[in-house]
């Protein structure tokens, strides 16, 4: 299967950070769902997932950096930066900020990745 960028449903639509994600796009251990994410430079996660288990994002992720620049977190304090061309797994722990303007393709859980949205959506919400 495949769908273009254009045709991925999009999910959250913020100034600087637009999320597309696609449900239902595949099975290993559950569904998995596909995302596209096109975030801005200075973009940082980690007050969006403030308030989930020890802040970070519960869902691991499987992708691709299609142009940009962005540094992972993790709960052991360690950092990984992943930059144009680069294919990726971050395991569930994690946060994101971008230093530079960023595409990325990820794949993800759903049920586990949706919570994570679901709360991000009702942060912005809220704030």
């Amino acid at each position: 299967m495949h769908i273009t960028k254009d045709d991925i449903p999009v999910r959250i639509d913020a100034p600087g950070a637009t999320a597309r994600q696609l449900p239902d796009f595949g099975d290993a251990a559950g569904t998995i769902g596909a995302e596209y994410f096109s975030l801005a430079a200075g973009t940082d996660l980690a007050p969006l997932l403030e308030g989930l288990e020890r802040d970070v994002c519960h869902a691991a992720h499987w992708g691709y950096v299609i142009a940009g620049d962005v540094v992972v977190t993790y709960t052991d304090g360690t950092d990984e930066r992943c930059r144009t061309g680069d294919v990726f797994h971050w395991p569930a722990g994690h946060s994101v900020r971008v230093d530079e303007d960023a595409e990325l393709i990820l794949f993800s859980p759903q049920h586990e990745h949706g919570a994570v949205m679901h709360h991000i959506l009702d942060k912005m919400a809220a704030g």
